[in-house]
């Protein structure tokens, strides 16, 4: 008997004992084939929302095995479960239109938009955006820190939880993490919003938010040196400097006897730890130990 047809004298509860042996040793890819394909002859409503069909697939193991008391053997639940698990696939593999892409700790990716404009994700950071309503929402969540070149003539906006980026045809770099928030402007002009500061900033420029102060400042490199495994810092809080660190080499720091506030000038690069610390920790007058593969604690001079 084909595999389709004795799912579906199941859904019927009409298997014998031999077929019901038979269909209890289908694979689930079977099963999950049949019903994505059902699906599509569904439409679902605007009220009903139904999206983890991989809770279903477990609930429906462990009645199979005899854990959980659901009487498959009613042809109407079973029917009636079959058609929510359709529309749910309908609703979330099919009329789903927002694309997540997002990066771990020491990780770096390049997305192209649908525009054919490119990101590149920095470590720890994500964006989000709809592809099929790209023409009238054209708009990039960001969390994190993102390089955008932007086809020429093409526009949309950046939105981050501390200001928008509405750019076309441009190079820029948007940094957005805890306090600190920068737009770095590479080639032609971007429009910033932040609260009720409002700039329009040309290449070589640098709109920058730091623990709610505002300053406008000025760059001559040609492109963020993270994209050449290197972190640069002007007057940064070495908290955030810290920070970078554990977001390029996924490991964790710990401070003893350090005012997180000092401000720090300098780089680090992200292919060699131990470099790495004592370029951030010796300008600082600190020191660092590396108590374990995933963990370094940071010292202060003590007073």
């Amino acid at each position: 008997m084909k595999n389709e047809d004795l799912i579906k004298k199941w859904l019927k509860g009409e298997l014998t004992g031999d077929e019901q042996a038979t269909f209890d040793a289908l694979d689930d890819a079977l099963l999950n084939s049949y019903i994505t394909n059902t699906a599509k002859e569904f439409r679902a409503s605007k009220f009903l929302e139904y999206n983890n069909f991989e809770t279903f697939k477990s609930k429906f193991k462990v009645a199979k095995n005899g854990g959980e008391q659901i009487n498959w053997f009613n042809p109407l639940l079973r029917i009636a479960g079959v058609i929510v698990i359709a529309l749910g696939v309908y609703f979330t593999f099919f009329n789903s239109n927002t694309t997540l892409v997002e990066t771990l700790s020491g990780e770096k990716i390049v997305v192209e938009l649908p525009d054919r404009s490119t990101v590149e994700l920095n470590a720890a950071s994500e964006i989000e955006y709809s592809v099929n309503d790209w023409q009238k929402n054209r708009k990039v969540r960001l969390y994190g820190e993102a390089f955008f070149t932007v086809a020429k003539g093409k526009t949309f906006s950046v939105v981050t939880k501390d200001g928008v980026v509405a750019v076309i045809g441009t190079k820029f770099n948007v940094k957005q993490r805890d306090d600190y928030f920068e737009v770095k402007c590479f080639e032609g002009i971007v429009k910033v919003t932040s609260n009720a500061i409002v700039k329009e900033i040309r290449s070589g420029t640098i709109f920058k938010v730091l623990n709610g102060k505002f300053t406008e400042e000025s760059t001559l490199i040609s492109k963020p040196t993270w994209l050449d495994n290197m972190s640069t810092f002007d007057a940064i809080p070495v908290k955030e400097v810290l920070a970078e660190f554990e977001r390029q080499y996924q490991i964790e720091v710990v401070t003893k006897n350090i005012d997180g506030n000092r401000l720090f000038t300098g780089a680090f690069i992200h292919h060699n730890l131990k470099d790495a610390l004592t370029a951030i920790t010796q300008p600082m007058n600190m020191t660092y130990e590396l108590s374990s593969s995933n963990l370094v604690i940071v010292h202060g001079k003590k007073n």
